[in-house]
C-alpha cells in the first residue's frame, strides 16, 4: 500500500483519498489512515517550491543572514520591498456580521475601486516601518522612497538596504542616487527568494490582519485606512527574529536537492 501511495495514481483522480487507496486495496479506511499517518503521508497536500537559479546564492544567503545575525555597528539594517498594485475593493452588498452561532458573511464578488502601492522599510532591530503609497510604481518612486527612508534615518548611521531584484532598484537614476548617498548600501536577496526579505513577513501581517476583510469605496479611503494601520503598528513595533544560520538554510536546500534528485522525476 504504501508502494502504491508513492508511485500511483488512482484512474479517475490526481491523488489517493482514504476511501480510493481502501477500495484499491481491499483495507479499511481507517486501516489506510493510520498507515498513512505512521508514515508521514498526505496525498492531498501539495507544497510549492522555486529553487533559485541565481548562480550567486551562496554569496547572497550568506550576506543577507549575515546582517540578520551580525549587523554591523553604527548602522541601521532595513528590509524594503513594494507591495505593488494593492486593490481598493468593495463587496456588491453588505457584509452580514457575526452572531452567536453564524460566521461573519460577505459576498464572493467584488467591485474594485482601483489601486495603490505601497512602499515599506522594516528596520530589523525595531520593528518600526517607514512608508509610502504611490499611484505609480517605477524607479522615480523608489528613488523617492529613498529620499525618504534618508530623511527618516539618523545622519550618523549607515544605511544597509535588504531587497530583491527589481528592474526598478537597479536603474542609471538609482545608481547616481546611491553615489550621492555614500551611506546607503544595497544588498540583493538572491532571484526567487523573497522568503530571505523580512519585509515580506510584515506585508503578510497587514494582508491577513487588516486588508483580506477589508472594504474600501476609494483608492482615497484604502490609503487612509492602510496608513491607519501602519500608525498603529509604529506605536508598538513587533521587530521579527531571525534564528536560521547562513548554513543550517545551505546545508537544508542540499538535502532538499538531493531528495528531489533522488526522487527520479
Amino acid at each position: 500500500m504504501i508502494v502504491k501511495t508513492l508511485e500511483e495514481t488512482p484512474n479517475d483522480a490526481t491523488h489517493w483519498s482514504t476511501r480510493s487507496m481502501a477500495k484499491a486495496t481491499g483495507m479499511s479506511q481507517s486501516a489506510v489512515s493510520r498507515i498513512w499517518r505512521a508514515f508521514g503521508l498526505k496525498p492531498h497536500l501539495v507544497d510549492d517550491f522555486k529553487l533559485s537559479p541565481d548562480p550567486l546564492f551562496i554569496d547572497k544567503v550568506r550576506d543577507v543572514v549575515g546582517l540578520y545575525l551580525n549587523p554591523p555597528e553604527a548602522a541601521v539594517v532595513l528590509c524594503v520591498d513594494e507591495k505593488t498594485q494593492v486593490q481598493a475593493l468593495d463587496r456588491t452588498a453588505p457584509v452580514l456580521p457575526l452572531m452567536p452561532g453564524v460566521p461573519e458573511r460577505a459576498t464572493h464578488d467584488y467591485k474594485r475601486n482601483g489601486v495603490t502601492n505601497l512602499y515599506a522599510a522594516l528596520d530589523v532591530a525595531s520593528g518600526n516601518v517607514i512608508t509610502d503609497l504611490t499611484p505609480r510604481h517605477r524607479a522615480e518612486e523608489f528613488r523617492r522612497f529613498l529620499n525618504l527612508i534618508d530623511k527618516s534615518v539618523p545622519a550618523h548611521l549607515d544605511v544597509h538596504v535588504i531587497l530583491d531584484n527589481s528592474s526598478t532598484h537597479k536603474t542609471p537614476s538609482i545608481q547616481r542616487w546611491l553615489v550621492r548617498h555614500p551611506r546607503f548600501t544595497l544588498h540583493f536577496t538572491p532571484t526567487y527568494s523573497s522568503w530571505l526579505n523580512l519585509v515580506e513577513r510584515w506585508f503578510a501581517e497587514l494582508t491577513t490582519k487588516w486588508l483580506r476583510r477589508g472594504t474600501h469605496h476609494s483608492v482615497r479611503e484604502l490609503v487612509a485606512s492602510i496608513r491607519t494601520w501602519i500608525t498603529s503598528w509604529n506605536d508598538e513595533p513587533k521587530p521579527f527574529v531571525w534564528h536560521k544560520t547562513a548554513d543550517e538554510i545551505l546545508d537544508s536546500l542540499a538535502a532538499y536537492c538531493q531528495r528531489i534528485s533522488a526522487s527520479g522525476h
